[in-house]
Formats: structure tokens, sequence, C-alpha cells
């Protein structure tokens, strides 16, 4: 029997309301996604897994990101602004190819980077998620060791709860906090690949839906394909791109996005019905 994995790649607080989009468009045209036999989620995406296994219907996901009295309490950055990250993203890419020194790298800005509070943002991604305890159904969170800069792999059997690891997964470096887990800080898993793709190796089809593509990308999706994987994957179009505008960590981001995607999913489904069902 053919097996099916769900990738969902990271893109701020846009590329949760983006995802959120697609995800509900597609079902509005009966494709359902949440019939994968594994959801991988990263950073944003990490969110919307745990929002999309939480139990409540696609209409109430597609509410909690439009509807300005159901949007999660956000919080502005206090140290680094998303310029300035985009800059040391720049800047570190074109001196270091290797991505596990890159991971290093911004392990050491993570950790001495001046952000807000770790409680308080830890409360943020508990307005986020309507659930939270994990879904029984497999879903794995993808965070990164700010000290080694191995990859953490966190699921309903790592005995991180699902805030935590949530969290963890979003934690932007410069941006945000590091996260504590068993003692040890981690941060966002989007460094550098902000899809980990890859992960869903072993899988017949893989639909990666990515609000942000990454330098890594095309050659993890090659490796897939070329395991004999089919893969489809999903970005923005030009008017998702547009309420995206320069700073994907914006709220007003939100609904623009979200109903940007919803657009997208609507028009993609029929083309998609064949791969997926």
């Amino acid at each position: 029997m053919s097996t099916r994995a769900l990738v969902l790649g990271g893109g701020g607080i846009a590329g949760i309301a983006w995802l959120n989009g697609i995800v509900t468009g597609l079902a509005d045209r009966g494709l359902d996604v949440r019939q994968a036999d594994q959801v991988i989620g990263t950073s944003a995406g990490s969110t919307v897994g745990a929002q999309l296994l939480s139990g409540l219907s696609y209409a109430e996901l597609f509410h909690r990101q439009v509807r300005p009295d159901q949007q999660s309490r956000e919080l502005a950055p206090v140290g680094m602004t998303t310029a300035e990250l985009f800059a040391f993203w720049e800047t570190l890419l074109t001196e270091v190819s290797d991505p596990a020194e890159i991971r290093r790298r911004a392990g050491e800005l993570a950790r001495t980077a001046r952000t807000v509070a770790p409680a308080e943002r830890l409360a943020v991604i508990e307005s986020r998620l309507p659930v939270h305890d994990w879904p029984q159904q497999p879903f794995t969170v993808v965070a990164v060791d700010a000290v080694t800069g191995d990859y953490r792999l966190l699921d309903r059997t790592s005995g991180v709860p699902l805030v935590t690891a949530v969290a963890a997964s979003c934690a932007v470096p410069g941006i945000w906090p590091t996260v504590e887990i068993d003692g040890v800080p981690h941060l966002d898993g989007g460094v550098p690949s902000i899809s980990n793709a890859r992960l869903a190796a072993g899988f017949d089809r893989v639909l990666v839906l990515a609000p942000m593509l990454d330098a890594f990308y095309e050659q993890e999706v090659a490796r897939l394909t070329g395991a004999g994987a089919r893969v489809e994957v999903v970005t923005p179009g030009e008017a998702a791109l547009a309420a995206f505008g320069g700073d994907p960590l914006d709220p007003a981001t939100r609904t623009p996005a979200a109903e940007a995607g919803r657009a997208e999913g609507r028009e993609l489904a029929d083309g998609l019905r064949s791969f997926w069902t």
C-alpha cells in the first residue's frame, strides 16, 4: 500500500497563515491532507502540524487566522530586527557552505541574542495551539541543538511536551529565545533547511507545502525522487508573496496570507488529487 508524508515548512507568522489557508483551500475541494501517514513540521510548519492534527475543523483553523477575535497573541521582537536577521543569513550563507557549521553558527547567535523572556514566548506558542497534547497520528517536530548544531526530532514518544517542542522548532535565532530541552538550549528547526523534506525518506508520496524555499530544498527533493518517491512541492503564488511583504513575522500578514493560501489551495486541488488520493 502506498504511503504518504506531509511536509510543512517554515515561514514565520505569514507562513503559518498561508499553510492554514492552503490546507483549507484543498479541503474545500475535497482533498484532506490529514490523511497523511506521517506529518513533519519545521518552525511555522510545526505550529500548523499541531493545529492541523488538533481535531479542529478546517473552517475553525482558518478562522483562527483571519478573525481578529480568534487570532493568537503575538509579541514584537526586542533585539534583532527581521531585516538584520536576513542580512545575517545572507552573510553566513556566503561564508559557510557546510550545513552543520551553519547550524552551529546560528546556535551561537541564538544563545547570545537579546530577546523576549522565554516564558512570554512560550505563552505565545500555547495560544497558537488549540490542543497541548501530542496527537495520536504520527507527527514529527524538527528542532536544532543550539550547542552542537545537531538536529533533534521530537514526537509523542520523546517525552517532550508538545508546546515545548513547537516552541523550540519556532525559536528563530536572534529573534526569539532558545528553548531548553533536557537542560540543553534548542533553536529553530529550519536552520538551514527550512522544510527538511529529506526527513520524508521512505514514503512513496511526499507533499511539501513550503512557505519559503532555501538553498538546500532542491537537493533534498532530488534525494527523495532518486529513491523512488513521487514529490509535489507547493510554494506561495504572487498574491501570497505580496501578503508576506518584507516581514513574515508581522502579525498583520495573517489575514491576507491565509486568504491567498486558501485561494491557491482551491486552484491546486484538482491537479493534486490523483497524486494524493
